[in-house]
């Protein structure tokens, strides 16, 4: 699905009145024991057993023996899950709703709703019609509309395979993106980048069947504050020559999943004409392996400048990454914003749903703290530890990309970043992993967008 028509796409929604809608009862478990909701839908429930624990669904009849609503049990505590009323989107009939009671704000309980409606079936068409919600008057339609089209395209891109999303198809994406908002794009691609000085990109792209690329993508006026987002584009990583186990390649088709979130984020700016000077960097490559592969012990030079030792192939993200932030960086920018699915580390740190950011920047710390709390999208700041910076350094290079030792591998990952950034006002690198392993309220298993609704906000207030 082309991304001009995710705006569309992404509206389970209903924001007229017209017609019969089915009423949801968001009751707590307090609402049943005291008695305070509907009387047919509080004896029903009582007859049935409900007792109204998180994301319990039971469907209620009408007094004609016909469907006439449902109870969605929303547990004692219901901020402890913001958006579990994504369930919803993914267990009630067919057929039109609409919340009649519920202890929740208007825009969580509509965005919820939309996160959980997602599905991806460009390979395998649902057979049921999706149930829609009518979206309360007092909640942003348009905003949460935005917000979900900016998800739904992270996950979509993510999730697409390899043989229908290597970086032939990932431009294509971007350049329709930028077609639908007028944005302008200009690329790099194959043997010019090293005639433009991106040796790092051609370096880890040459050995696929598809030329490595520079995607760039330019939007908004001059004069307004400057933010350039930058995310790692690896369209499929076999480790290269340190080839990875076949059980750590089944998802790589997810290693372009920085590209696909700056995208998401990207497309939220543009659709609500943010007052920023935009500019979007994606190095596209697929890692892969043939005769002209790059290997262990070889030593290039980035765009920088600076020398490279490789150590591991499998540490191909941050090559990458360094020669497009070493382009981020020549230009006077307000802020620097990286994302990639870079370490396992980071993993092991925090786990899947929770991306760590790094930056050296106090300010943009607690801002991007306070968003993540704000919409309820998790983050962590990890600590730029200068005490490992001895780590990322080479015996006969300036650099190596793979520390040995495997100890706080993302950090050294995002100090070997850091040392291509040295004149952005200011810089965070989010080390995502971009895939939900498990079915949750808000998402199923597959691609996942992170950290982009945090920093839409952020954005969006003005601040950086």
């Amino acid at each position: 699905m082309a991304p001009f028509q995710y705006i569309d796409r992404a509206s389970p929604f209903s924001t007229n009145s017209g017609g019969k809608t089915l009423p949801i009862f968001a009751v707590t478990p307090a609402h049943i024991e005291t008695g305070t909701i509907d009387p047919i839908a509080l004896d029903w429930a009582r007859k049935a057993g409900f007792k109204a624990e998180a994301g319990a669904v039971l469907l209620i009849p009408s007094e004609d023996g016909h469907l006439g609503g449902a109870l969605f049990g929303l547990g004692a505590n219901p901020s402890d899950a913001p958006f579990l009323t994504g369930k919803l989107a993914r267990t009630l009939p067919s057929g039109k709703w609409h919340i009649e009671t519920a202890p929740l704000t208007a825009n969580r309980l509509a965005l919820g709703y939309g996160l959980g409606s997602y599905r991806f079936d460009r390979y395998k068409p649902s057979t049921s019609e999706a149930p829609t919600l009518h979206i309360p008057a007092d909640a942003d339609a348009v905003d949460i509309k935005r917000q979900l089209a900016g998800v739904f395209l992270a996950r979509d891109l993510i999730n697409t395979p390899t043989n229908d999303m290597g970086p032939e198809a990932l431009e294509k994406a971007f350049r329709a993106l930028a077609e639908h908002y007028k944005a302008t794009v200009s690329t790099v691609v194959g043997d010019d980048l090293l005639k433009q000085n991106f040796p790092l990109i051609h370096t880890v792209g040459r050995a696929s069947a598809e030329a490595p690329r520079l995607l760039e993508m330019r939007w908004g006026k001059k004069g307004h504050r400057k933010v350039t987002l930058v995310g790692k584009g690896v369209c499929f990583d076999t480790g290269g020559l340190d080839i990875k186990p076949a059980s750590s390649m089944l998802l790589m088709k997810k290693d372009m999943g920085g590209a696909a979130n700056v995208m998401g984020l990207a497309l939220m700016i543009m659709d609500a004409k943010l007052k920023v000077d935009l500019r979007v960097l994606v190095p596209v490559v697929e890692n892969s392996i043939s005769a002209n592969a790059f290997r262990p012990g070889d030593i290039y030079h980035s765009r920088k400048g600076l020398t490279v030792q490789i150590d591991n192939t499998d540490a191909e993200g941050r090559l990458i990454l360094a020669d497009a932030l070493a382009l981020a960086d020549e230009e006077d920018t307000d802020l620097i914003i990286d994302m990639a699915t870079l370490t396992g580390a980071a993993r092991v740190a925090l786990g899947p749903d929770l991306p760590p950011f790094y930056t050296d920047d106090e300010n943009l710390a607690h801002d991007l703290t306070e968003a993540s709390l704000t919409v309820d999208d998790p983050l962590w700041r990890m600590p730029l530890y200068k005490g490992y910076e001895k780590d990322v350094t080479a015996r006969i290079a300036d650099l190596t990309n793979a520390p040995a030792g495997g100890m706080a591998g993302s950090i050294t990952a995002a100090l070997f970043l850091k040392r291509f950034v040295t004149n952005a006002k200011s810089w965070a690198h989010f080390d995502i992993f971009g895939w939900a392993p498990t079915e949750r309220p808000h998402s199923p298993l597959g691609g996942e967008a992170q950290a982009i609704r945090a920093l839409y906000h952020l954005i969006a207030a003005g601040k950086k």
